[in-house]
């Protein structure tokens, strides 16, 4: 679905970083690499012109691997969020704006959590959210948990909403109904570093884990959608 926003004939608008400047934004990340993924350039644009980005990583990703023996759930967990803390560093981010909430991989949608006075504490002017139909449940329960703080707060950032699993043919979805229009962001100046800030999750594009047969893997045709010169956003129209 997303896919044709960049092969067909029809073009969204293509913007620079001035239609995005503010001095603070949050991008949520339902696990650790979906913000690199998905943001990387939004994140590197606005920290070099002095954003103040935090971000929010909402499941501890531990399910991405479950049957490694050299990387049982802890271990994983600090292995991605240590490649996490690398790839935003590499994009301007310091450690210190990084929050990992740690809940259970696959399970975001079952948990009651309140964001509220973490929402309040950062009072972003931009949020950047997973899409609110993506195929994955936890993107979509990420979406809903910051959406449902973001109304008890009567709080009204910007909301931008990004595509992850959106880009797999098998998996897309229909998001027609949900008023939603696309544009594109101009990545190029950038896209050196975002593709070195990916290259950070070797547990997520190499073989660096080897003992779990059904272990996780980016594609090479998944990673093609998150390194070409713009990324893709959408936001809802009233």
């Amino acid at each position: 679905m997303v896919e044709n926003l960049l092969l067909t004939g029809v073009e969204s608008p293509l913007y620079s970083v001035s239609q995005i400047a503010v001095k603070r934004a949050l991008i949520v990340a339902p696990h650790p690499d979906d913000e690199t993924l998905g943001c990387g350039g939004a994140i590197a644009l606005l920290r070099s012109i002095g954003c103040d980005v935090s971000v929010l990583v909402v499941s501890d990703g531990t399910l991405s691997h479950p049957n490694s023996r050299k990387y049982p759930p802890l271990a994983l967990r600090e292995l991605r969020e240590s490649e996490t803390i690398s790839a935003l560093d590499i994009l301007g981010v310091d450690a210190t704006a990084i929050n990992f909430l740690r809940l259970p991989d696959g399970g975001v949608a079952h948990q009651n959590l309140d964001l509220s006075q973490y929402l309040a504490q950062i009072a972003p002017e931009i949020v950047f959210l997973p899409l609110r139909c993506d195929p994955h449940s936890d993107h979509r329960a990420s979406f809903q948990l910051v959406s449902k703080a973001l109304t008890s707060l009567n709080m009204t950032p910007r909301l931008i909403e990004y595509p992850i699993w959106d880009w797999d043919d098998s998996q897309s979805t229909n998001w027609d109904n949900h008023k939603l229009i696309s544009w594109r962001l101009d990545i190029s100046f950038v896209l050196k570093l975002k593709q070195q800030a990916i290259a950070s999750y070797r547990s997520q594009i190499t073989n660096l884990i080897d003992d779990d047969p059904q272990g996780f893997r980016l594609t090479s045709e998944m990673l093609v959608n998150f390194t070409r010169p713009v990324e893709v956003y959408l936001e809802e129209y009233l």
